[in-house]
C-alpha cells in the first residue's frame, strides 16, 4: 500500500473507477491495516461478528427459503462490515448496526450480486456434476473393493473442478459488494471491475491467501473462537485491499 498508517482517520483520494497493481508483499500491509481497524475498538468489532454468525445461521436454519436467503443477502451484510471498516478508517466510531449499512443504501444492487453469486455457484455445481458425476456412477455400479478407488478419483477430480471453477466466481464477488456500495456500481460492472482487479493482482492474492490459512489455523485452535478475530481483520483487511487497488491509498 502507499501507506501504511498507525491512526486514524486515513487520507480519502478520489475514486478513480480503476484498479492498479499492488506490490506482492501488499498482503502484509492489508493484514496489518485489518488488524489496526479491529484493535481500534475490538469490542464492537467481536459484536459484530458474533452477530453476523447468528444472522447467517439464523437464515440458514429456516425450512425451504433459509439458505437462498442467506446466499442472497451475503453481499448486504458485507456490505455493512466494509462500512464498519471504512468508519473506522475516518476516525469515526463504529457501531454494531453498522452491519446493516447494506440494507439502507444501494440495497437492490446488493441482492443482485447475491443473486448472481448464487447462479453461478449454481452453475458450478452442475458443471462438476456433470463431468465428475459419472464417475462417482461407475464407483456405485462397480461396488467394493474396486469401486471406492473409483469414487475417490471421482470426489478428487470434483473437488479439484470446484476449486478451479469457483476461483474466477470468487474474484468476481471479492471487491463488488464495495464498489455497489460505496460507489454505486451496477452489480454486473462490479463484477468484472472485481474480477480485473483480482487477476491484475493475482501474485499479491496467492500471498494473502497463503497467510490467511496460516491465521486460520491458528485461529481454529482455541475451540474456533479465533474467528471471532480473525473474521473482523480479514473483513479490515479486504477493506485495505479495496482502498489500496482502486483507490491508491
Amino acid at each position: 500500500m502507499s501507506t501504511q498508517p498507525d491512526a486514524f482517520p486515513l487520507a480519502a483520494p478520489p475514486f478513480a473507477g480503476a484498479s492498479r497493481r499492488a506490490p506482492i508483499d501488499a498482503a502484509f500491509a492489508w493484514l496489518r491495516l485489518g488488524w489496526l481497524l479491529f484493535t481500534g475498538n475490538p469490542g464492537v468489532w467481536i459484536g459484530i461478528a458474533v452477530l453476523f454468525i447468528v444472522a447467517m445461521l439464523g437464515l440458514s436454519i429456516v425450512p425451504l427459503v433459509g439458505q437462498l436467503a442467506a446466499n442472497l443477502l451475503l453481499p448486504v451484510f458485507i456490505a455493512g462490515l466494509l462500512t464498519a471498516c471504512r468508519r473506522t478508517a475516518d476516525g469515526e466510531m463504529p457501531a454494531i448496526a453498522d452491519l446493516f449499512a447494506g440494507f439502507r443504501q444501494n440495497t437492490g444492487p446488493l441482492i443482485l450480486l447475491g443473486v448472481l453469486f448464487m447462479l453461478g455457484m449454481f452453475l458450478i455445481g452442475a458443471i462438476v456434476f456433470v463431468l465428475a458425476g459419472g464417475s462417482l456412477a461407475s464407483a456405485l455400479a462397480v461396488g467394493r473393493p474396486a469401486g471406492f478407488g473409483l469414487a475417490f478419483g471421482g470426489l478428487m477430480v470434483a473437488a479439484l473442478l470446484w476449486l478451479v471453477l469457483s476461483a474466477p466466481l470468487l474474484m468476481a464477488i471479492c471487491f463488488a459488494p464495495a464498489l455497489v456500495s460505496f460507489h454505486a456500481m451496477a452489480p454486473l460492472p462490479a463484477l468484472k471491475a472485481s474480477f480485473s482487479a483480482c487477476l491484475k493482482n493475482a501474485p499479491v492474492f496467492l500471498v494473502f491467501g497463503l497467510l490467511t490459512l496460516v491465521l486460520a489455523f491458528f485461529a481454529a485452535l482455541p475451540a474456533g473462537l479465533g474467528f471471532l478475530v480473525l473474521g473482523p481483520v480479514l473483513a479490515g483487511a479486504t477493506y485495505a485491499a479495496y482502498r489500496d487497488i482502486f483507490i491508491g491509498a
